[in-house]
């Protein structure tokens, strides 16, 4: 019984991964450009995210920052502090809204780019922070998700792929990679393998093609 519920969740993973990576791979693209135009015209990246979403954003920036996978020079990028430990953060009633707001105001440029995850789409700091970032002309790069509470269901149902409130905050200049699923988990398993993409796609542009390993 366990070993098959471990099973399904590496089969619904997998099956997620290939639904999303053909829909996926241009708003990727378009987010690899959008930060390679920031990092190579001297801005940073600022990285912020709800729950869970803040432990991958501080996991980009510290890939970004560091390395990947290859040996380069630093690239700007700045996880905002957040509360990784709230199970609530995620959604439209955070205690503090304007969290990432304030540090976005504070550190934000016109060039930085916001790179902002929320699982749902309906993160009240995450919302405040894309506003607070269109006051400073930053780019803002979403990853974003229809997650839900209660009981999981099939990709999609019920839900128009709009990225929540977040989403319909975005401008035509900001790029939104959404993944229409409800379940928490399976969004920021594909939010992670995009993650790993534009650091790859980055680090590609700027230290030429190399062979991508299994």
């Amino acid at each position: 019984m366990l070993e098959q519920r471990i099973q399904q969740h590496f089969i619904d993973s997998a099956d997620l991964k290939y639904q999303t990576g053909p829909v996926l791979s241009k708003p990727i693209s378009q987010a690899m450009q959008a930060l390679l135009a920031c990092v190579t015209s001297g801005g940073k990246v600022l990285a912020c995210g709800s729950g869970v979403s803040g432990l991958l954003a501080a996991q980009f920036a510290a890939q970004f920052v560091g390395r990947f996978e290859r040996e380069r020079p630093e690239l700007g990028a700045i996880a905002l502090p957040g509360d990784p430990t709230d199970p609530s953060a995620d959604g439209a009633g955070a205690m503090d809204a304007d969290r990432f707001a304030r540090q976005v105001r504070a550190l934000g440029q016109a060039g930085d780019v916001l790179l902002a995850l929320s699982a749902s789409g309906q993160s009240a700091a995450v919302l405040s922070a894309v506003a607070a970032a269109h006051e400073r002309d930053m780019t803002v790069v979403a990853l974003l998700g229809n997650a839900v509470s209660g009981p999981p269901s099939a990709p999609g149902a019920g839900h128009s792929g709009s990225g929540g409130a977040i989403g319909r905050a975005l401008r035509e200049t900001d790029v939104q990679i959404n993944v229409p699923h409800e379940r928490a988990a399976r969004i920021h398993e594909i939010h992670q393998i995009a993650l790993h993409c534009l650091c790859d796609g980055v680090d590609a542009q700027l230290l030429g093609e190399q062979e991508v390993s299994s």
